[in-house]
């Protein structure tokens, strides 16, 4: 009896998962995403480190779309990082984020605040990378995404919109040194919370540049890359 009880319960617990992540899903903007055969694209990389993502843009190019949209934080960032061709731009929880560099820094406390309690402040990771996504990452699982000229700038001004600053004006000054590289963290804005991880932060962006996601799956980096492999059709990039 205890065995039909407990098998139900998963049977259940899968339906309202499956439900959730049907009901929660979001299409894609045909006008947006895939780019139009012929029409020029820019590119961007998703990072999986594991159990947080991020995304690498170009610096030259982001600099010259926020500039043209009057994206005053990214400007700024692109301004501070100048010698570098790419950035790679996460946000997270800060006390979470700020100390836990690997897996193995983890604790039970960390997770526990910075899922369940409310409130969490945010922070933004910035690292000026040298050469590109697969040479810094060797070991990371990579999808490049061709991004049309609209999606690109949608993305950059919901990248923008999550550095907290002076209204309209650059991003707060730096809280210091970033986790690996030539890094910094920024005040973010929004709080962390189990419905709203760093991974469902990537989701949000690549959805305002026309793609469709699905924030349950996006909860964790192989469900956000299973979602854009089976959705999508995008391939990681091979590893060296």
């Amino acid at each position: 009896m205890k065995r039909r009880i407990a098998g139900w319960t998963v049977i259940a617990l899968v339906a309202l998962l499956a439900a959730m992540t049907v009901l929660t899903a979001r299409s894609a903007d045909p006008a947006l995403w895939p780019p139009a055969a012929g029409a020029p694209s820019i590119e961007i990389h998703v990072v999986s480190h594991g159990y947080h993502s991020g995304i690498v843009v170009d610096r030259a190019a982001m600099a010259a779309y926020a500039e043209r949209g009057g994206d005053a934080a990214l400007t700024a960032v692109a301004q501070r990082f100048a010698t570098y061709q790419w950035l790679e731009i996460g946000w997270g929880d800060e006390g979470f984020y700020r100390n836990v560099p690997t897996v193995a820094s983890l604790t039970f406390r960390l997770a526990v605040k910075a899922l369940f309690l409310p409130g969490n402040a945010s922070v933004v990771h910035v690292v000026g990378l040298s050469g590109p996504a697969r040479e810094t990452f060797a070991k990371a699982e990579i999808i490049r995404i061709p991004l049309s000229d609209e999606g690109f700038t949608r993305l950059l001004k919901g990248l923008d919109a999550s550095f907290a600053r002076e209204p309209d004006g650059p991003p707060l000054e730096p809280l210091g040194p970033g986790l690996y590289g030539p890094s910094l963290f920024y005040r973010g804005v929004d709080s962390f919370h189990i419905f709203n991880v760093c991974n469902h932060w990537v989701a949000r962006l690549l959805s305002a540049a026309g793609l469709p996601t699905a924030p349950v799956l996006a909860t964790l980096p192989p469900g956000l890359f299973f979602d854009l492999k089976w959705r999508s059709g995008l391939v990681p990039l091979p590893k060296p």
